[in-house]
């Protein structure tokens, strides 16, 4: 389902079911869990998708779910453990996306910290059409990015928009825009910093004492001497 290539400090993550759609199976939660547990020292992380970017959940999977006790939230439990494992990552994540993106697959692309969608980009949150809900946590993440009133229509509707429309509500931060440049300036950065802005970024509705500590350490120590001396010599 997933192929991770880690090439030097940037890693990719490949959903690889284009027959699906890239439609992820009940299996698929674990494995993705499993294999950003086995990331290595790369700095940055783009998930991607072949032909599509992903289809959703596989609702194949839904008709043995219910059909046997403790299976749906098994299923809600393991796609939550996923998210939330790619959320917290201490590295920077961007999702690049060109073709669908649908249900599970925006949560996919919403659990990471940047979106750039294609030209062949749509999004489309699709719950209502099947008589179901959307993850509690998602509907969060959702509201966080296009405000409440936007959120609504995209699940009351459960219309598919294009990917300029997605830059244009903030459900993506770039369209049809090369990665390189950003992958690029994000490397150009300290891994500790990223880090620590990163952790800001999930606090950023509260203070937090350890956030605090670490903004004193970052000052403090050696990478601030080195780049502010580099900067001296230029």
């Amino acid at each position: 389902m997933f192929r991770l290539i880690q090439d030097g400090e940037a890693a990719r993550l490949t959903l690889a079911r284009p027959e699906a759609r890239n439609a992820i199976p009940l299996a698929g939660w674990a494995e993705l869990t499993r294999l950003l547990g086995e990331l290595g020292p790369a700095r940055v992380l783009i998930v991607t998708g072949e032909g599509a970017f992903c289809a959703g959940a596989d609702l194949s999977d839904f008709a043995t779910m219910r059909a046997e006790e403790g299976a749906i939230a098994h299923f809600r439990e393991t796609m939550r453990t996923a998210l939330d494992a790619l959320r917290a990552l201490p590295i920077p994540t961007i999702a690049l996306v060109d073709g669908p993106c649908y249900g599970a697959g925006v949560a996919l692309a919403m659990a990471c910290d940047l979106r750039i969608a294609g030209p062949r980009a749509s999004f489309a949150i699709t719950p209502a059409k099947i008589g179901i809900s959307y993850p509690q946590e998602d509907v969060h993440r959702l509201v966080e990015l296009v405000g409440p009133g936007q959120a609504a229509r995209l699940l009351f509707t459960a219309i598919a928009i294009d990917g300029a429309e997605a830059a244009r509500i903030g459900l993506v931060e770039l369209y049809d825009a090369d990665p390189a440049p950003l992958v690029e300036a994000i490397l150009a950065n300290d891994g500790e910093s990223l880090a620590t802005l990163k952790r800001a970024i999930a606090l950023s509705r509260r203070s937090d004492a350890e956030q605090d500590r670490r903004f004193d350490a970052l000052i403090a120590g050696p990478v601030l001497a080195a780049r502010l001396e580099a900067l001296r010599r230029k």
